[in-house]
Protein backbone atom coordinates (compact mmCIF):
# COMPACT_ATOMS: atom_id res chain seq x y z
CA UNK A 1 0.00 0.00 0.00
CA UNK A 2 1.44 3.59 -1.09
CA UNK A 3 1.60 5.64 2.01
CA UNK A 4 1.10 9.36 2.33
CA UNK A 5 5.06 9.07 3.55
CA UNK A 6 6.03 8.02 0.15
CA UNK A 7 4.18 11.23 -1.27
CA UNK A 8 5.86 13.48 1.21
CA UNK A 9 9.47 12.94 -0.48
CA UNK A 10 11.36 16.42 -1.22
CA UNK A 11 10.80 17.76 -4.59
CA UNK A 12 13.39 15.78 -6.90
CA UNK A 13 12.10 17.15 -10.21
CA UNK A 14 11.02 20.51 -9.20
CA UNK A 15 14.74 21.80 -9.40
CA UNK A 16 16.38 23.90 -5.91
CA UNK A 17 15.92 27.34 -6.51
CA UNK A 18 17.79 30.41 -4.32
CA UNK A 19 14.77 32.90 -4.56
CA UNK A 20 11.40 32.33 -6.29
CA UNK A 21 7.76 32.87 -4.95
CA UNK A 22 5.99 31.31 -2.45
CA UNK A 23 2.16 29.73 -2.39
CA UNK A 24 -0.96 30.78 0.72
CA UNK A 25 -4.17 28.59 0.34
CA UNK A 26 -7.50 30.42 1.07
CA UNK A 27 -10.43 28.13 2.64
CA UNK A 28 -13.23 27.81 0.10
CA UNK A 29 -15.75 26.15 2.46
CA UNK A 30 -16.42 25.16 6.06
CA UNK A 31 -14.86 21.92 5.39
CA UNK A 32 -11.26 23.32 4.62
CA UNK A 33 -8.53 24.10 6.94
CA UNK A 34 -5.11 25.78 6.00
CA UNK A 35 -2.28 25.11 8.11
CA UNK A 36 1.21 24.52 8.42
CA UNK A 37 2.90 21.20 7.66
CA UNK A 38 7.00 21.36 8.60
CA UNK A 39 7.31 24.99 7.90
CA UNK A 40 5.25 25.10 4.95
CA UNK A 41 1.94 25.95 4.18
CA UNK A 42 -0.99 23.30 3.40
CA UNK A 43 -4.67 23.10 3.01
CA UNK A 44 -6.82 20.13 4.04
CA UNK A 45 -10.54 19.44 2.29
CA UNK A 46 -12.47 16.89 3.56
CA UNK A 47 -15.79 15.90 2.17
CA UNK A 48 -18.31 12.72 3.28
CA UNK A 49 -15.84 10.80 2.17
CA UNK A 50 -12.75 11.59 1.02
CA UNK A 51 -9.76 13.90 2.56
CA UNK A 52 -7.21 15.72 -0.05
CA UNK A 53 -4.14 17.21 1.65
CA UNK A 54 -2.05 19.68 -0.94
CA UNK A 55 1.20 21.56 -0.01
CA UNK A 56 3.87 22.98 -2.55
CA UNK A 57 6.51 20.06 -3.09
CA UNK A 58 9.13 22.70 -2.59
CA UNK A 59 9.68 25.81 0.01
CA UNK A 60 9.93 27.98 -2.92
CA UNK A 61 8.68 28.20 -6.59
CA UNK A 62 10.71 29.19 -9.21
CA UNK A 63 8.99 32.53 -10.29
CA UNK A 64 8.67 31.47 -14.07
CA UNK A 65 8.43 27.84 -13.90
CA UNK A 66 6.01 25.09 -13.10
CA UNK A 67 4.22 24.95 -9.90
CA UNK A 68 4.28 21.13 -8.03
CA UNK A 69 2.00 20.37 -5.57
CA UNK A 70 2.41 17.61 -3.21
CA UNK A 71 -0.94 15.42 -3.16
CA UNK A 72 -1.99 13.13 -0.48
CA UNK A 73 -5.91 11.53 -0.97
CA UNK A 74 -7.14 9.67 1.63
CA UNK A 75 -10.54 7.41 0.60
CA UNK A 76 -12.98 7.76 4.10
CA UNK A 77 -15.84 5.80 2.43
CA UNK A 78 -16.29 1.80 2.63
CA UNK A 79 -16.23 1.35 -1.07
CA UNK A 80 -13.25 1.89 -3.55
CA UNK A 81 -13.13 5.04 -5.01
CA UNK A 82 -11.31 6.04 -8.35
CA UNK A 83 -9.15 9.62 -8.89
CA UNK A 84 -8.12 10.39 -12.33
CA UNK A 85 -5.80 12.68 -13.27
CA UNK A 86 -7.60 14.01 -16.65
CA UNK A 87 -10.47 14.68 -14.05
CA UNK A 88 -7.73 17.74 -12.39
CA UNK A 89 -8.72 20.71 -12.90
CA UNK A 90 -6.78 24.35 -12.61
CA UNK A 91 -7.61 27.62 -14.25
CA UNK A 92 -5.98 30.89 -12.70
CA UNK A 93 -7.89 34.38 -12.39
CA UNK A 94 -6.76 37.03 -13.92
CA UNK A 95 -8.92 40.37 -14.13
CA UNK A 96 -12.62 38.87 -13.42
CA UNK A 97 -11.53 35.80 -16.05
CA UNK A 98 -10.68 32.46 -15.66
CA UNK A 99 -7.96 30.76 -18.09
CA UNK A 100 -7.26 27.60 -18.25
CA UNK A 101 -3.92 26.23 -16.91
CA UNK A 102 -2.34 22.40 -18.12
CA UNK A 103 -2.22 19.65 -16.06
CA UNK A 104 1.35 18.19 -16.67
CA UNK A 105 0.93 14.64 -16.41
CA UNK A 106 3.48 12.01 -16.19
CA UNK A 107 3.18 10.53 -19.44
CA UNK A 108 4.07 14.07 -20.57
CA UNK A 109 6.89 14.32 -18.32
CA UNK A 110 8.20 11.28 -19.24
CA UNK A 111 8.23 12.02 -23.06
CA UNK A 112 10.23 15.38 -21.97
CA UNK A 113 12.69 13.08 -20.22
CA UNK A 114 12.72 10.88 -23.13
CA UNK A 115 13.39 14.35 -25.36
CA UNK A 116 16.15 15.28 -23.20
CA UNK A 117 17.63 11.99 -23.09
CA UNK A 118 18.19 12.52 -26.76
CA UNK A 119 19.91 15.94 -26.93
CA UNK A 120 21.96 14.78 -24.04
CA UNK A 121 23.03 11.54 -26.02
CA UNK A 122 24.00 13.76 -28.89
CA UNK A 123 26.12 16.32 -27.05
CA UNK A 124 27.70 13.27 -25.28
CA UNK A 125 27.95 11.66 -28.96
CA UNK A 126 30.16 15.06 -30.17
CA UNK A 127 31.86 15.39 -27.43
CA UNK A 128 33.14 11.42 -27.82
CA UNK A 129 33.76 12.46 -31.21
CA UNK A 130 35.68 15.00 -30.44
CA UNK A 131 37.97 12.98 -27.66
CA UNK A 132 38.49 10.10 -30.31
CA UNK A 133 39.68 12.90 -33.14
CA UNK A 134 42.27 14.22 -30.83
CA UNK A 135 43.70 11.22 -29.40
CA UNK A 136 43.58 10.06 -33.13
CA UNK A 137 46.33 13.10 -33.75
CA UNK A 138 48.12 12.44 -30.82
CA UNK A 139 51.91 10.85 -31.42
CA UNK A 140 52.34 12.94 -34.17
CA UNK A 141 54.47 16.01 -33.67
CA UNK A 142 56.94 18.13 -35.46
CA UNK A 143 60.49 19.12 -34.40
CA UNK A 144 63.78 21.46 -35.72
CA UNK A 145 66.78 20.70 -34.76
CA UNK A 146 69.79 23.34 -33.82
CA UNK A 147 71.23 23.39 -37.14
CA UNK A 148 67.45 24.23 -38.14
CA UNK A 149 66.41 21.12 -39.88
CA UNK A 150 63.11 20.33 -39.18
CA UNK A 151 60.62 17.13 -39.58
CA UNK A 152 57.82 15.21 -37.82
CA UNK A 153 58.03 12.60 -36.09
CA UNK A 154 55.33 9.21 -34.73
CA UNK A 155 55.20 8.29 -31.29
CA UNK A 156 53.04 5.03 -30.97
CA UNK A 157 53.51 4.90 -27.20
CA UNK A 158 52.14 8.13 -27.07
CA UNK A 159 49.39 7.54 -29.49
CA UNK A 160 48.49 4.47 -27.90
CA UNK A 161 48.07 6.20 -24.13
CA UNK A 162 45.99 8.89 -25.51
CA UNK A 163 43.36 6.75 -27.55
CA UNK A 164 43.46 4.64 -24.44
CA UNK A 165 42.73 7.90 -22.09
CA UNK A 166 40.33 8.99 -24.61
CA UNK A 167 38.43 5.66 -24.92
CA UNK A 168 38.12 5.65 -20.61
CA UNK A 169 36.09 9.09 -20.83
CA UNK A 170 33.94 8.46 -23.54
CA UNK A 171 33.02 5.61 -21.86
CA UNK A 172 32.55 7.27 -18.64
CA UNK A 173 30.43 9.88 -20.14
CA UNK A 174 28.37 7.74 -22.16
CA UNK A 175 27.69 6.21 -18.71
CA UNK A 176 26.72 8.97 -16.73
CA UNK A 177 24.38 9.90 -19.45
CA UNK A 178 22.74 6.71 -19.13
CA UNK A 179 22.55 6.95 -15.28
CA UNK A 180 21.27 10.35 -15.31
CA UNK A 181 18.67 9.25 -17.55
CA UNK A 182 17.57 6.05 -15.44
CA UNK A 183 17.95 7.75 -12.10
CA UNK A 184 15.40 10.97 -13.80
CA UNK A 185 12.94 7.83 -14.99
CA UNK A 186 12.79 6.24 -11.65
CA UNK A 187 12.46 9.67 -10.01
CA UNK A 188 8.84 10.12 -12.23
CA UNK A 189 7.64 7.29 -11.67
CA UNK A 190 8.04 7.40 -7.79
CA UNK A 191 6.57 10.73 -7.39
CA UNK A 192 4.05 11.84 -10.23
CA UNK A 193 0.92 11.36 -8.98
CA UNK A 194 -1.46 9.01 -11.51
CA UNK A 195 -4.84 7.89 -11.79
CA UNK A 196 -5.67 5.33 -9.14
CA UNK A 197 -8.31 3.04 -7.50
CA UNK A 198 -8.07 3.80 -3.68
CA UNK A 199 -9.75 1.11 -1.18
CA UNK A 200 -11.50 1.98 1.42
CA UNK A 201 -8.93 3.83 4.32
CA UNK A 202 -5.85 3.90 1.68
CA UNK A 203 -4.22 7.11 1.35
CA UNK A 204 -2.22 7.70 -2.13
CA UNK A 205 -0.62 10.87 -3.41
CA UNK A 206 2.02 12.06 -5.47
CA UNK A 207 3.30 15.58 -7.28
CA UNK A 208 0.87 17.34 -9.29
CA UNK A 209 2.76 19.17 -12.10
CA UNK A 210 1.21 22.45 -13.48
CA UNK A 211 1.81 24.85 -16.25
CA UNK A 212 3.45 28.02 -15.12
CA UNK A 213 0.70 30.41 -14.67
CA UNK A 214 1.11 34.11 -16.54
CA UNK A 215 2.72 36.74 -14.46
CA UNK A 216 1.25 39.47 -13.12
CA UNK A 217 3.97 42.02 -12.67
CA UNK A 218 4.74 41.34 -9.31
CA UNK A 219 1.88 41.03 -7.90
CA UNK A 220 0.22 37.56 -7.08
CA UNK A 221 -0.70 35.06 -8.72
CA UNK A 222 -3.71 33.56 -8.14
CA UNK A 223 -5.25 29.84 -9.10
CA UNK A 224 -7.75 27.22 -8.40
CA UNK A 225 -6.87 23.26 -8.64
CA UNK A 226 -10.19 21.25 -8.60
CA UNK A 227 -9.38 17.69 -6.89
CA UNK A 228 -12.02 14.96 -7.89
CA UNK A 229 -12.06 12.04 -5.67
CA UNK A 230 -14.61 9.59 -6.72
CA UNK A 231 -17.92 12.05 -7.01
CA UNK A 232 -16.62 14.64 -4.84
CA UNK A 233 -14.87 17.68 -6.34
CA UNK A 234 -12.07 19.46 -3.44
CA UNK A 235 -11.81 23.07 -4.78
CA UNK A 236 -8.15 24.56 -3.93
CA UNK A 237 -8.07 28.29 -3.94
CA UNK A 238 -4.16 29.08 -4.10
CA UNK A 239 -2.34 32.82 -4.32
CA UNK A 240 1.13 32.66 -5.11
CA UNK A 241 3.72 35.76 -5.05
CA UNK A 242 7.34 36.75 -4.41
CA UNK A 243 8.78 35.08 -1.36
CA UNK A 244 9.15 37.61 1.56
CA UNK A 245 6.19 39.62 0.29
Amino acid sequence: MRKLSIVALCATLAGCVSAGETVSFKTSNPQQQALMRDGQAALVSRQKNSLVLVRPAARQLQANGRPVFVVGINNLGRQPVDFRVAQVEAVQHVGGQDFGMQVVTYEMLIQEEKNRQVAAAIFTGLAAAGNSYSASQAGHGHYTTRSGRAGTFYSPTAAAIAQGNAAAQNEAMIEATIETGQRNMAALEQAVIKDNTLMSGEWYGGQLHLAPPTDQGGAAKTYTIVITVGTERHVIDISQGPAGV
